[in-house]
């Protein structure tokens, strides 16, 4: 079976596995998981933040920040399709008891003007604008690599009117990747971001959430509040030292998505965009058949895709699929719609 529903299905590899068995371990809660802290300054160095924290979960991450950065009631900006709203369970009205205000950004991100016209103002009858969340890349607008230079436009209305910044930066290495820049050259313009250790690096779990030493010292209290103070958590925070280290093969994804992209543009009722980064979405509706019946066959062909609206599915390159995997994905798709 060729799995290319998500870069969420990496395995660890050998140094990762040799990373859990070897690292030292400690307390993390009380600070003391030497992995945790050597992983949590890297981390930080890394995006050119101060300080980071070592979380579960790239939700969890988020779910911090939003929580930090906010005050019960106020408004977030966010993208209409960006993570935040759409797969973390209402999470910013549930922990951090804050509205959302969407928006349909320009290539997933919301314009200055956008964000001028979303602005609310703290007033006696209004809790104000308490946050803009950014995503790049941009996960449900097909992976989209969004440029810096666009990023700091809308973050600079931002900054006039007093509002802090977070990045969902999940996939941020695949963005800095895709358009070649370094990752700080992303990073430098918001207050707070979140990136995974999973996914394109592929550890086994965990994400970073990194900002200002004082973000930071307000963050760990809230991630033991949600549950995420973890004990000897140096076997997992190993791998993650090692997902550090793969930032440069996430090209190698990258070139396999534009193969796969190009193959299957070639086949008879599908709709292709070029990939920007490791994301492959697909339009299926040419073809006559429902998404389900699509991933149906797909499946008893040995190839996994994953759902991604009314009449899009999503294959995601990664670490764990070859070229030749690629060559042979093809091939089955090609048995199914050829």
């Amino acid at each position: 079976m060729i799995d290319l529903r998500s870069d969420t299905v990496t395995t660890p590899d050998d140094a990762m596995r040799e990373a859990a068995f070897e690292s030292p371990v400690g307390d993390d809660v009380y600070g003391e998981d030497p992995t945790v802290n050597e992983l949590e300054a890297r981390a930080a160095d890394l995006v050119g933040m101060d300080a980071a924290l070592y979380v579960p979960t790239g939700t969890m991450g988020n779910q911090i920040a939003v929580r930090e950065h906010t005050e019960h009631g106020q408004e977030v900006l966010a993208d209409r399709e960006s993570h935040v709203v759409k797969w973390e369970l209402g999470g910013m009205a549930q922990h951090a008891g804050v509205q959302v205000r969407m928006v349909d950004g320009e290539r997933g991100l919301p314009t200055p003007e956008q964000l001028e016209a979303g602005y609310v103002a703290e007033d006696l009858h209004r809790p104000g604008t308490g946050l803009l969340c950014l995503e790049n890349t941009h996960n449900a607008r097909g992976g989209l690599a969004i440029d810096p230079d666009r990023m700091a436009e809308t973050v600079a209305a931002a900054r006039e009117r007093d509002v802090p910044v977070h990045l969902d930066g999940a996939r941020v290495f695949n963005a800095a990747t895709a358009l070649d820049v370094p990752v700080t050259d992303i990073t430098q313009h918001v207050d707070s971001v979140m990136f995974c250790l999973s996914k394109g690096l592929g550890a086994p779990v965990g994400s970073m959430l990194a900002g200002d030493a004082d973000f930071i010292e307000a963050a760990r209290r809230t991630r033991k509040l949600f549950g995420g103070g973890m004990r000897q958590v140096g076997v997992i925070a190993g791998p993650g030292l090692c997902a550090l280290e793969n930032v440069d093969d996430l090209a190698a994804d990258h070139e396999n998505a534009q193969v796969l992209a190009a193959g299957l543009a070639d086949l008879p009722g599908l709709e292709v965009p070029t990939p920007e980064t490791n994301i492959v979405p697909v339009n299926v509706a040419g073809t006559g058949l429902d998404v389900d019946t699509v991933l149906e066959r797909l499946r008893d062909s040995g190839v996994l895709a994953t759902p991604f609206g009314p009449t899009t599915i999503r294959f995601c390159t990664h670490r764990d699929v070859s070229r030749d995997d690629i060559e042979q994905a093809l091939e089955r798709v090609e048995s199914v719609f050829g």
